[in-house]
């Protein structure tokens, strides 16, 4: 994978990297630019910093799609500037980071060391709903649409620009992650994303970047995950398994989140 920037509107770009096939965004105003998503550990960050460096050396905005460690734990070397999330991102930051970073030293070891020496560092300027940022002259719209991939999924949309950065409310290349996901509400959200943000690119969290259509297919995958749920949880799994439309393993993940929103109805 070529981890170079992609343009993808008017001084708006895509980074994809190889760690996790994740995205980080790059919106470049006059004299100010955002950047979305600091990736997992101080390296990965650092690596980050130097490739927005060959871009443009303007000051920056920080945005955190959501507070899952491949997103936000590189947080800390792009301060003292702001760095914006939705209001549960900082809550969730603080009462699991620990967690999350105890379960990626886990399951990838070789991270231990770049695991260990980071500070986890929370958005400080959180919103619930929605917030406007004037990066350099533009205006760029911040959206909290619903409970999805996670509690605290952020959309971003850069309106002069066509492009929605979706977070990981929308993947490509890979299944959508349900484990710490709300399976029947994800369909609606990312509906209210296509209803409300009617910019022909999207830019999901991980994999390559894709259109209106794309995302569209996607959320009537998600759909069809949140209505098989809901039967299974009635009728039983075993006739119904062989009907969602994502590996067994991915479908036993969303079947477990659901179930959990269910049975707490």
């Amino acid at each position: 994978m070529n981890e170079q920037w992609q343009e993808v509107g008017d001084r708006v770009y895509v980074r994809r990297h190889r760690s996790y096939d994740m995205n980080v965004g790059l919106v470049v105003g006059d004299g100010h630019c955002l950047v979305l998503d600091t990736r997992t550990s101080y390296r990965e960050a650092a690596d980050l910093i130097d490739a927005i460096r060959r871009i443009t050396a303007v000051p920056w905005t920080i945005v955190n799609s959501h507070s899952h460690f491949d997103h936000c734990f590189g947080n800390a070397l792009f301060r003292p500037a702001e760095i914006w999330g939705h209001v549960r991102c900082g809550e969730e930051l603080e009462l699991y980071g620990e967690r999350q970073r105890a379960g990626v030293i886990r399951n990838s070891p070789e991270l231990r060391d770049e695991l260990e020496e980071l500070t986890i560092v929370p958005p400080d300027q959180t919103f619930s709903t929605a917030a406007e940022l004037d990066i350099g002259g533009r205006m760029v719209h911040l959206r909290h649409f619903g409970l999805g991939h996670s509690s605290n999924d952020v959309v971003v949309q850069v309106p002069d620009a066509g492009v929605v950065f979706a977070g990981d409310l929308v993947e490509e290349g890979a299944p959508p992650a349900f484990s710490d996901s709300y399976p029947l509400d994800w369909p609606a959200t990312v509906g209210k994303m296509l209803e409300e943000m009617p910019e022909p690119v999207v830019v999901p969290g991980h994999g390559a970047v894709v259109d209106r259509a794309y995302a569209l297919a996607q959320r009537e995958e998600l759909a069809l995950v949140a209505e098989l749920a809901e039967r299974a949880h009635v009728e039983g799994l075993r006739d119904l398994i062989k009907s969602f439309p994502y590996p067994e393993d991915v479908t036993r993940q969303a079947i477990d989140r659901a179930f959990m929103q269910l049975d707490a109805a």
